[in-house]
């Protein structure tokens, strides 16, 4: 599941990227309101973590204007800021928690599965494709019922093939999204990637789920009946 951070504090921000990374969330992390206004609306996230005293644009004006646009995706405020008014204009203006700093991170993640789990009522949070079964709030893999132990990276770029049913996304996309860093067409980390989900996904199964289209990247789909 895909995690935006908008938080201009460096420490905070590092902090809380690398521990939702370790939890096997992808996350992305900018320090800026109006620049996380934009990335929120242009990209799918799952859930955004919102500070309130930002540059550019504060969190107040950011909320208002993701829920304005008919944005319902979840979020967490994440501030100094502790007086009740806070809290109340927070959660009035939309946020759906709010968690005052400094905070324990075990708190943090607590909270932020916990809104994942509410927003499964308006979204499953159990992908499928033919016999394959990826969990994504419990971080487990099942194919024919079968238990499919899975790295954080290898578990990332499964939900991203699955999210993206029947697509061909290119190597540059799943470098992106998955790895975080612009991909290099030198680099075989992708091909080692897919090779190594493949062994664990496709290899003892049938049908092959995870193809590759050549000159243009790879594609997880089930063969039409």
């Amino acid at each position: 599941m895909k995690i935006l951070i908008i938080e201009d504090e460096a420490k905070t921000g590092s902090y809380l990227r690398q521990g939702l990374k370790e939890a096997g969330f992808v996350v992305d992390w900018v320090r800026d309101g109006g620049d996380g206004l934009h990335q929120a609306m242009a990209e799918p996230y799952d859930l955004v973590i919102l500070d309130v005293m930002l540059p550019g644009l504060d969190g107040w004006r950011v909320l208002q204007a993701l829920r304005a646009a008919g944005k319902a995706l979840p979020v967490l405020m994440l501030t100094a800021r502790d007086r009740l008014e806070d809290r109340v204009q927070g959660l009035e203006l939309g946020a759906d928690d709010y968690l005052v700093k400094p905070f324990a991170f075990a708190e943090l993640l607590a909270r932020v599965r916990s809104l994942l789990r509410r927003g499964s009522a308006r979204e499953s949070t159990v992908l499928r494709v033919a016999d394959l079964e990826l969990d994504l709030l419990r971080r487990r893999a099942f194919r024919s019922g079968r238990r499919i132990d899975l790295t954080a990276k290898e578990f990332a770029l499964l939900e991203l093939l699955m999210r993206r049913e029947g697509e061909v996304l290119p190597r540059s996309l799943i470098a992106s999204q998955v790895w975080d860093m612009n991909f290099d067409s030198d680099s075989n980390v992708i091909e080692v990637a897919i090779r190594r989900l493949r062994a664990k996904v496709d290899d003892p199964f049938e049908p092959k789920l995870i193809h590759t289209v050549r000159g243009m990247g790879y594609v997880l789909e089930a063969p039409e009946p």
